[in-house]
């Protein structure tokens, strides 16, 4: 089964949802975490407690079962009561053993409070397809029919954390699965996403002719061919398509081709001339001429600067410690 729009953005993107650690908590507590610099997932396993974002006028109830997406980059605060003088994350944090740390004595089996968190690590080159279309924090109720399989996953993630075999691959898929999922719940609620590839991915009434762009990105689209696959006029669809992406069909066409051009050429598994006729270009000069234009640098600077980064070790750099 081909996959769909949502499916392509993401495996662009390189998403990887990693599970970091959480906290058990009883009595009277509060714990201030720095501004991330990764877009941040947390969940209330057991317990209900406030979260306070800075920027924002009032904090939010979190209940068992809620689950977090924080893209803003701004720290905030976890506390049983927001009257409560917080601890800073760093220290309570620092030289855990178990990837569950308790707070006032608890442990994960007596806790009235149980989080565990984790973050969303993308692609440099394309992560902004995500991050930039995401409101600053998306907040899933537990109580939500749609977070059924948050649920579900939720008592996973608790469960792989027993050291069974093959736990750690077992929880980074959990972790991305978990993400997919509060952008579905997200979605299905009647959430809203700023106008970008990440909209127009999930948009229904555009998925026919995202479906032919991303199948067949070599082939010259015409905007009548997308409209009809829509069942939409020319004028109806150019315009929706336009609030939704944020750019004309054509544009998104282009740009979505310069994506996949620069995959490749990270990659370095295709000629330049091999990639210009397989994303439709006439010549590798007119290849070359449209990826400066979209891109700024030229495809072959491109390539050597991504393969030069690669060899320095910046692309496996290593990644400043999440606490939850």
């Amino acid at each position: 089964m081909r996959d769909d729009p949502l499916s392509d953005v993401l495996k662009l993107a390189d998403v990887q949802s990693l599970m970091s650690g959480g906290f058990a908590a009883s009595g009277d507590w509060a714990i201030r975490f720095p501004a991330p610099d990764k877009i941040k997932f947390f969940a209330a396993v057991r317990g209900a407690c406030w979260l306070q974002l800075d920027g924002e006028a009032g904090p939010v109830r979190m209940a068992s079962g809620d689950v977090i997406l924080l893209s803003a980059q701004r720290s905030f605060v976890l506390a049983s009561h927001l009257e409560t003088v917080p601890v800073d994350a760093h220290a309570l944090f620092a030289g855990r053993v178990d990837p569950i740390v308790g707070v006032n004595g608890a442990t994960r089996e007596n806790a009235e409070v149980l989080q565990i968190g984790g973050h969303v690590r993308l692609h440099p080159d394309y992560g902004a397809l995500l991050a930039d279309v995401l409101p600053p924090l998306i907040h899933v109720q537990g109580s939500a029919v749609e977070a059924q399989a948050l649920r579900w996953i939720l008592d996973q993630l608790m469960h792989e954390r027993e050291d069974l075999p093959g736990s750690g691959l077992a929880t980074v898929q959990l972790g991305h699965l978990l993400f997919i999922q509060v952008l579905r719940a997200h979605l299905a609620t009647g959430g809203v996403l700023r106008a970008g590839w990440l909209r127009a991915a999930t948009d229904a009434r555009l998925a026919p002719a995202l479906r032919l762009i991303h199948g067949e990105p070599g082939r010259a689209w015409r905007l009548d061919q997308m409209a009809r696959a829509c069942a939409m006029s020319r004028t109806s669809f150019a315009l929706h398509f336009k609030n939704v992406a944020g750019e004309a069909p054509l544009s998104y066409l282009a740009r979505w081709r310069m994506r996949l051009a620069e995959h490749a050429l990270r990659r370095g598994d295709a000629p330049l001339a091999t990639l210009a006729e397989t994303l439709g270009y006439a010549s590798e000069s007119a290849f070359s001429h449209a990826f400066k234009r979209i891109v700024g640098v030229s495809p072959k600077r491109y390539g050597a600067n991504a393969r030069a980064a690669h060899d320095s070790g910046d692309a496996d750099e290593t990644e400043i410690e999440d606490v939850l």
